[in-house]
């Protein structure tokens, strides 16, 4: 289960996952893995909306489908990658800062998610359980069960 605090303006969401590093590494890089887990349990991601150029300054973008089918195209700026290792983004309108640590332990992974410089509509508990399903996601999408 993904423990997930909210800090001020930061969220860090936390979760031992069953793949290895270069598995979750690879997850937030491919655009079918990204769709597959990055909507959580609040949204859809379609697959043909993820655009990936995974370098300092190259962009990842993708689009959310809201249950009741609201849209929203959501940008990102790399702003280092670390393979397999660190992964660090910043949301492109709020500056929101993206941190994502894989670090190796026994057979799988500790994954952290760090979020910084949260916009003030975004440091919410609904927001911290958005986060949470989207780690959740991600552990089903690398083959954990719910």
């Amino acid at each position: 289960m993904t423990r997930v605090e909210l800090q001020g303006d930061e969220l860090i969401a936390r979760r031992w996952l069953a793949a290895s590093p270069e598995r979750v590494w690879a997850a937030f890089l491919t655009p079918a893995s990204i769709a597959a887990f990055w909507g959580g349990s609040h949204a859809t991601v379609p697959s043909e909306s993820v655009t990936v150029d995974p370098r300092p300054g190259g962009e990842f973008a993708l689009d959310t489908r809201g249950p009741d089918g609201s849209g929203r195209r959501l940008r990102f700026v790399y702003v280092s990658l670390d393979a397999p290792r660190e992964l660090v983004f910043d949301e492109a309108v709020t500056g929101l800062r993206t941190t994502v640590t894989i670090r190796a332990a026994g057979e799988g992974t500790d994954l952290t998610i760090h979020q910084r410089r949260l916009p003030p509509e975004l440091a919410t508990a609904q927001a911290a359980g958005g986060l949470g399903s989207i780690v959740d996601a991600l552990a089903v999408h690398l083959g954990e069960t719910p």
